[in-house]
């Protein structure tokens, strides 16, 4: 099983400034559309060619998406593959703070 948060609980984080490694698993045209400035893109449709960049980044790896469905099935998994992560329960849906546009 995974760990997860709730956006509540990840602005928390974000403005403790905590050591974590947020990944945003939603496609490109709903990241351009709004997205946390400290989280990466890597799209669920290109996850497994791109699974070797998610450590790339030291800390805590939380993953997001809408709703939380789709990082949801990428926690699973991860967690089959014998890693530690957490997912962002409610997704951006549920997220109250800031985001980004563009790429």
């Amino acid at each position: 099983m995974f760990r997860e948060i709730t956006a509540e609980q990840l602005d928390v984080l974000l403005t403790d400034n905590a050591n974590i490694n947020l990944i945003d698993v939603r496609e490109p045209d709903e990241w351009e559309e709004g997205h946390i400035a400290q989280a990466r893109s890597i799209p669920l449709s290109q996850f497994q060619a791109r699974e070797h960049e998610v450590h790339d980044v030291p800390g805590d790896v939380i993953f997001i998406c809408r709703s939380g469905g789709r990082s949801g099935r990428v926690c699973e998994y991860m967690t089959s593959q014998g890693y530690d992560v957490i997912n962002v329960d409610g997704g951006m849906l549920s997220w109250k703070g800031e985001v980004v546009t563009g790429e």
